[in-house]
């Protein structure tokens, strides 16, 4: 059996230390074997950067997913090449910088991820993400059969639009993007665990991620405000999946709500 851990949205430099501190406790206490994160807001909310990259990785990240901020760091423009653990949204044009998906060989075979992005509300508009996520996923059967999807989306008829059409073909398919945990945990008849949002990793006492008073101005006064990562506790959220590797096929799946613990000082 794979255990993977799938951790949504990180926001700012508290979700990222949140999560690289809590990697040991995640495959000590629960024994988790493969982690996969969206990364795309790590960067000071916007974007991610490659020192926060290489920083994820060497804490023992497996894959970083992105999504529509996936370019907000200028400077990922030439990274994304030469690292193919960070992957954008796959239903880009073809000729962008990056990948969409990645196999990797683990102690229990090969792992594959794959990152989409709706379309539904979100910009900018890209290629369909069901034409292009069904020819990536016929190819990469062909190495492995345990397949994780991370699905960038605004709708959540979208997210569970692709669920129900990758069922039976991947081992999990879990949404990201509205940094707000679902609780629609299931394993689909074909074997696919499901997760409409996975949440985000970020402080607990703030508005998606952001400073709670920032976002209240904007909606008080319809004036443009800067929206500045909040600070305080931390909360990771997500998903751990348990795959029988041999057939691919989720036998298990546990929302994740993983409290930081607060340095003492």
């Amino acid at each position: 059996m794979l255990r993977l851990l799938f951790l949504g949205d990180i926001v700012g430099e508290p979700g990222r230390r949140g999560v690289i501190d809590s990697i040991p406790w995640f495959k000590q206490e629960r024994g988790v074997d493969f982690i996969v994160v969206n990364g795309e807001n790590s960067a000071g909310g916007r974007g991610i950067s490659p020192k926060i990259s290489v920083d994820l990785l060497r804490a023992g990240v497996a894959v970083i997913t992105t999504g529509d901020h996936v370019w907000d760091q200028k400077d990922l423009v030439h990274y994304l090449p030469t690292e193919p653990r960070l992957l954008r949204p796959l239903n880009y044009p073809k000729g962008t910088p990056g990948h969409g998906s990645i196999v990797l060989e683990t102690a229990k075979g090969k792992v594959g991820v794959i990152n989409v992005q709706g379309r539904t509300f979100m910009q900018p508009p890209l290629d369909n993400p069901f034409l292009a996520i069904q020819e990536e996923v016929e190819k990469m059967r062909e190495e492995t059969h345990v397949i994780f999807v991370d699905v960038h989306a605004e709708t959540t008829s979208e997210r569970i639009a692709m669920g129900r059409f990758l069922d039976g073909k991947v081992s999990g398919v879990i949404g990201t993007h509205t940094h707000t945990q679902t609780a629609d945990e299931q394993i689909f008849p074909g074997g696919t665990a499901f997760l409409c949002d996975a949440g985000m990793c970020g402080p607990i006492e703030s508005i998606l991620g952001r400073d709670i008073e920032s976002i209240l101005q904007r909606f008080l006064t319809s004036m443009p405000v800067t929206y500045p990562v909040a600070r305080g506790p931390v909360v990771l959220q997500g998903a751990i999946i348990d795959i029988d590797e041999s057939t691919g096929r989720a036998t298990h799946i546990e929302r994740v709500a993983h409290r930081v613990p607060t340095p003492s000082h």
